[in-house]
């Protein structure tokens, strides 16, 4: 059934030749509404609904929608800076269920772990520090600036971007924004190491942005952010390099892993000189070796003599693509950074 109606809606799409539709008006409205449009390449296209998680400014602001995460029931849960309601906690028709924190006015870094059953919060603030909480914001951990375990002194920056958590429990902190370090701790907060760093080496990063560990291949790694470098990198889980996966043009933020696919938000696109495009951005999906398959938003990936090309903000539909959430039926969810306090957009797998 599902195939049929992506098979549908695909066919619907291709009428319009991939762009924007001729625009609806609904009665009692001032203006026109635009009908959405695919994104994507492949077997991987989107219908983009940018006005799924709209909410009342008044009532529930934000500023940046930093990342997002989708708990065992389906809620969507995310993060952002504004410290009225630092988490939104949405369903997937885009109601809001609920919002707390007032307290991260860095509101950064955001992950799920699943401990046996029971699902804990990560957050990372770029202020300085990192707590642990349970789905509803009640506080059980803290991790603070990593001189106070003898990991640096106390002048060196310390400005946290992502965690993830190992398959024993451990925490992995990603100093992105910081010393590019990643910061190793066991479950309870103990300090065990410290790998990477800042610098252009093939073990050192250039914004350490983002981390996540990867199973797919059934030996679980750390796989690394180094943005600037429009990479990611890939460790073992005691900090030794292995391999990077090269993405020319994409600065992307952080892995995301669904099934045997790679997602992740890229930041910022190239121009053709491969200076910064201001206010750009696209998403960016990898199969299980590691090979772009599709860029909603971006150029369609090209390979030549097996080396990637150059990969380039195709449409201007997105600012800063800072994080993805993908859902059971492999929708997208997008988080936008600097992106003139826009919420979460869907793109919806057709």
């Amino acid at each position: 059934m599902k195939q049929k109606r992506r098979s549908f809606v695909k066919q619907t799409a291709l009428l319009a030749s991939g762009s924007l539709l001729l625009p609806s008006f609904n009665i009692g409205k001032a203006r026109p509404r635009l009908l959405e449009y695919t994104l994507g390449h492949g077997k991987y296209q989107y219908q983009a609904h940018h006005a799924w998680g709209n909410l009342d400014p008044q009532k529930t602001p934000v500023n940046n929608c930093h990342e997002m995460v989708m708990d065992s029931k389906g809620r969507l849960i995310m993060v952002g800076d504004e410290v009225k309601n630092n988490i939104l906690i949405y369903d997937r028709s885009g109601k809001l269920l609920d919002s707390w924190g007032t307290s991260f006015p860095g509101g950064h870094g955001l992950t799920l772990w699943d401990a046996g059953g029971e699902e804990f919060l990560f957050i990372c603030d770029t202020e300085g520090f990192v707590v642990k909480t349970t789905l509803d914001g009640k506080e059980l951990l803290r991790l603070e600036h990593p001189s106070k375990y003898g990991a640096i002194d106390k002048e060196a920056k310390f400005l946290p971007t992502e965690t993830t958590i190992g398959p024993n429990g451990d925490i992995y902190v990603a100093d992105g924004y910081g010393s590019n370090f990643i910061y190793q701790f066991t479950s309870d907060g103990e300090y065990i190491r410290k790998f990477g760093g800042k610098g252009d080496a093939e073990d050192q990063f250039q914004t350490a942005h983002g981390i996540c560990v990867d199973a797919r291949s059934g030996n679980p790694t750390l796989l690394i952010t180094s943005r600037a470098h429009n990479a990611f990198k890939r460790f073992t889980l005691d900090g030794k390099y292995l391999e990077t996966l090269f993405l020319p043009g994409a600065f992307v933020c952080r892995p995301v892993i669904h099934g045997d696919m790679l997602f992740a938000g890229v930041c910022w696109s190239r121009l053709r000189y491969l200076n910064l495009t201001p206010s750009s951005g696209f998403v960016t999906i990898l199969d299980k070796d590691n090979k772009v398959v599709s860029n909603p938003g971006g150029t369609k990936p090209q390979y030549k003599k097996g080396k990637l090309q150059l990969m380039l903000q195709e449409r201007p539909v997105f600012h800063h693509c800072h994080d993805v959430c993908i859902d059971n039926d492999e929708n997208i969810y997008v988080c936008q950074w600097n992106a003139n306090k826009t919420y979460p957009v869907k793109l919806e797998r057709i």
